[in-house]
């Protein structure tokens, strides 16, 4: 079932999950639709490359500009088409806007022309390496933020000099199309933005079209696959990002308030709705009674709706309510409690906190992703244990440690099978642009943010020069007596024994 639900043959309705309401209507994007738009963004990025770094770059920080004066409105259609508070649309939009301002800034340092020392034997060579654009970029996009993690792909293909054509979920297109209308109303001499809307076969057509250079994709890891499968036709290259089953450890000396904190709003925020949110606890024995006490505290003040005051809004897909419902009853039929909230937590289109414990590694609640407010807590005896059982899972996407120990904390954090790890703070990598995102696994491949989400929408071009004529060792012409002095050269080189 889809909170977007067609309504014409031509047209679909965004839907308001907390109310029902309509959103918007939004039309139902064809092939025909989609490879049209493709042939309007190969033009547009042969105009966009040509602008060059400088021109790009103020365009990019005028996108920004025109977000951040639009902010309200941006985070009022996130609210009305996720039914996530106001203040969270607002500060997804802001961090939206921090990432298209570090793209701007940096993809002339990053993707520019530069020399490469050659090497002894190539002296004679001028060497210089420089990211090339792809062309156009697909990127097709989630709900659950539906500004933040796309722009993660669209503000560093458009720096990196790409067009992108952009298809937004069928659950939130009203951001994407507005999104498209402020770059537009920056950049109105081509369409370097462009959006389509429909179901998954909208989606599948921008995939499978041989003429995108790349696709960046974020959703399911079984849709991953679809997608994947669609490129492969055409040996399209794809960054995908596909959720995770991220876990929170709490070292025996950590900040326990601070903890409490973290995992509650990690866990809880957005619905639980995050692919980055925090579903498994482990907590060192001897803090588990004191974390498990101050998290219960917390997770009892929460209240889901839809007014200012609610904590977090509604399941945004309908569909999602039977699989928390699942996993909750999975996980007390095997043993587990409920010390905050059950089964009866859900009610649709809400799911009140639920905190569970005792729950066997097993259980849904602990191997799959769940994707709702409800958290699994767990009683681990060391730091080496949490870290072994946090990684016990396909997913590798993030995950947050806390501890009083700098040195525990970072070596625990580089055992985290995990694209990027928090220490005693949640999720703070996403906050920062310059840091790379993705996963492993299940979680996905490829990165988005930072210089390697720039390198990421660019080919590198590698030139060489020869600056003087010397030895022509690729000539049917070379003497014997060259090849003495390329050997001997290497022999003085790196024939040495190396000593500790």
């Amino acid at each position: 079932m889809s909170v977007a639900t067609e309504s014409t043959e031509k047209t679909f309705a965004s839907l308001n999950p907390a109310t029902g309401e309509v959103v918007a209507e939004h039309p139902v994007h064809d092939g025909a639709d989609v490879a049209a738009a493709i042939d309007r963004a190969r033009e547009a990025s042969r105009w966009w490359g040509e602008l060059g770094w400088r021109e790009r770059r103020l365009r990019l920080l005028n996108i920004k500009g025109s977000l951040a004066r639009n902010l309200n409105r941006m985070a009022e259609i996130i609210h009305q088409e996720t039914g996530k508070p106001v203040a969270d649309a607002q500060l997804e939009t802001i961090m939206a806007i921090s990432h298209l301002d570090w793209a701007a800034r940096n993809a002339q340092k990053v993707l520019g022309p530069r020399t490469v020392f050659p090497g002894m034997i190539a002296i004679n060579q001028k060497c210089t390496l420089e990211y090339q654009p792809l062309g156009v970029v697909g990127v097709i996009g989630p709900w659950n933020y539906p500004i933040f993690t796309p722009i993660g792909s669209i503000a560093y293909a458009l720096a990196a000099g790409n067009a992108v054509v952009f298809k937004p979920s069928e659950f939130t297109p009203g951001v994407g199309t507005y999104l498209a209308e402020l770059v537009a109303g920056v950049v109105p001499e081509h369409p370097v933005l462009q959006v389509v809307t429909g179901y998954g076969a909208t989606g599948a057509a921008l995939a499978s079209s041989p003429h995108i250079g790349k696709l960046a994709f974020t959703g399911s890891a079984p849709t991953a696959r679809k997608v994947m499968a669609a490129c492969a036709e055409n040996l399209t290259p794809i960054v995908a990002e596909c959720g995770g089953k991220d876990a929170c450890i709490v070292d025996g000396d950590a900040d326990l308030d601070a903890a409490a904190d973290a995992a509650l709003w990690g866990a809880m925020s957005n619905a639980g709705q995050t692919c980055i949110g925090v579903e498994r606890v482990y907590v060192v024995d001897r803090a588990y009674d004191a974390f498990l006490g101050k998290l219960t505290e917390k997770a009892r003040e929460l209240r889901p709706g839809f007014d200012r005051e609610a904590a977090y809004g509604p399941i945004t897909m309908p569909g999602q309510l039977d699989i928390i419902e699942r996993h909750i009853k999975d996980a007390l039929d095997k043993g587990g409690k409920a010390v905050v909230g059950g089964p009866e937590s859900v009610r649709k289109p809400y799911v009140e906190p639920v905190v569970l414990t005792d729950v066997p590694d097993d259980s849904a609640a602990v191997c799959e992703e769940t994707f709702g407010p409800t958290i699994t807590v767990h009683r681990v005896a060391s730091l080496d244990e949490a870290v072994e059982k946090a990684n016990r899972t396909s997913y590798g996407l993030a995950g947050t440690i806390f501890s009083g120990s700098k040195s525990r904390a970072m070596e625990a954090a580089r055992a985290m099978r995990s694209g990027m790890t928090s220490i005693n703070a949640f999720a703070a990598f996403a906050q920062v642009a310059a840091l790379p995102f993705g996963g492993v696994g299940e979680s996905g491949f490829g990165r988005i943010h930072g210089a390697d989400g720039l390198r990421e929408f660019a080919r590198p071009k590698a030139i060489t020069r020869q600056r003087f004529a010397t030895m022509n060792l690729t000539s049917f012409g070379r003497s014997e007596k060259e090849m003495a002095r390329v050997l001997g050269l290497i022999n003085m080189l790196h024939a040495k024994r190396y000593k500790r």
